[in-house]
């Protein structure tokens, strides 16, 4: 059956990891979604390596790995709009597009002739998606943005990290770029706002996504703290603010998670833990005590958790319904049962003559279901195919643009 997206056509100027992973959804979503590059070298993440993909004789290609997170499901076509004949196959692209994905430094597009207001011209229905660090508008506008540094700016590396007095401590950034990805979705939720605006109104719109913007409308209950208190909240390494105990514990092995969200469940690891006379404390028996006597609790807890194998811990709690789990690395998480009967690891045939790993998408719709096409195409791949299904350009036309150095 054809995807949720089959009628929509992408254009995605984008490159790195926000705009390509907001395009990659739409791809996995049935949409055409065509990647300009530069030519000759490409999106920055193609270069991103090692680690780099195997070809089919099991050397290193020149195609990062980083690359192929966030470009499946898109054909690759090498243009250079900085040229007057690139900016005019641009223009007659998009004029049979629907969503033009972008993420250059505000004003950026515009000296070509391709910012929202000279596009929208050509094509009144295009929605016309901008992604820069900090907006539009304000005193940053023109500053760029990436992930680490917004990490920083946005406030959610004064919360990640352990707390000050501890060896260690100090501000630390996800181990992902979280504030691109986060980003990506939120780029694509918007357009689809806009695609559905458009069933009304047949009008496209201009949409801008900030990664600052982003990042602190995700600080969520943080924020929320602050906001209602004035207090900034602190690092608490794995702990949580709000609940307790919901952090990692030791055990006879390693380490292990137990995420306590209610008085009942912290009287059942009590029981579990053979410490049943804390849920009846009046330090511990509520949350709110639990939160103003952590200090207190944690070290009790700690020692009844060392005598026990992280899965043996496991067991226990989950029969008594307390929420627990391992601290696993990516091998054992790709090794899981669950992740594995879910099909979180999917086996792409490439252009290389080998295959792409790759991770699944989350989505799961039962009547549109997602597709996976294509691996993440090699810089340029489908050049000569787009230009000339889309524009109607002979093998001569385009043979003549390479020469002069617009493809």
């Amino acid at each position: 059956m054809p995807g949720a997206l089959s009628h929509i056509r992408v254009l995605d100027l984008s490159r790195v990891l926000a705009g390509p992973w907001a395009g990659q959804i739409f791809g996995d979503l049935g949409a055409e979604v065509i990647k300009i590059e530069r030519p000759g070298s490409g999106d920055d993440t193609r270069h991103w390596g090692p680690p780099y993909v195997k070809d089919a004789e099991g050397n290193d290609s020149r195609e990062a790995a980083y690359f192929q997170s966030a470009n499946r499901n898109k054909q690759s076509v090498t243009l250079d709009f900085t040229q007057p004949e690139g900016q005019r196959l641009v223009r007659e692209l998009v004029q049979n597009c629907d969503v033009l994905l972008e993420n250059f430094k505000v004003g950026g597009l515009a000296a070509y002739g391709l910012d929202y207001a000279s596009l929208k011209a050509l094509n009144p229905r295009l929605i016309y998606c901008s992604i820069t660090g900090f907006g539009q508008n304000g005193p940053y506008a023109k500053r760029a943005g990436y992930d680490f540094m917004i990490q920083g700016l946005g406030g959610l590396m004064s919360l990640t990290g352990k707390p000050d007095g501890e060896e260690g401590a100090g501000p630390i950034k996800v181990g992902v770029a979280l504030t691109d990805i986060l980003t990506g979705l939120y780029a694509t939720v918007g357009v689809l706002a806009a695609l559905n605006q458009r069933e009304q109104s047949g009008l496209g719109q201009h949409i801008d996504v900030a990664l600052l913007d982003v990042q602190v409308a995700c600080l969520a209950n943080q924020a929320m703290n602050y906001l209602n208190t004035g207090v900034a909240p602190k690092r608490l390494g794995n702990a949580h603010p709000n609940i307790v105990p919901y952090q990692d514990f030791p055990s006879a092995d390693g380490n292990f998670i137990i995420a306590v969200g209610n008085d009942g469940q912290f009287r059942k690891l009590c029981e579990v833990a053979g410490c049943a006379v804390l849920a009846d404390d009046s330090r511990f028996s509520t949350n709110k005590a639990r939160v103003a006597h952590r200090a207190e609790l944690i070290p009790l807890l700690r020692q009844a958790t060392v005598f026990k194998t992280t899965a043996e811990w496991v067991v226990r709690l989950e029969a008594a319904g307390v929420p627990c789990g391992p601290i696993n690395d990516l091998s054992q998480v790709f090794a899981d049962p669950q992740v594995q009967a879910r099909g979180l690891r999917i086996d792409l045939p490439n252009s290389l003559g080998s295959s792409t790993p790759q991770v699944a998408s989350p989505l799961r719709l039962s009547e549109t279901p997602v597709e996976y096409r294509n691996a993440p195409p090699l810089l340029g791949e489908h050049t000569e195919q787009v230009l000339s299904r889309h524009l109607g350009l002979s093998a001569e036309q385009i043979s003549a643009l390479r020469e002069a150095g617009v493809l």
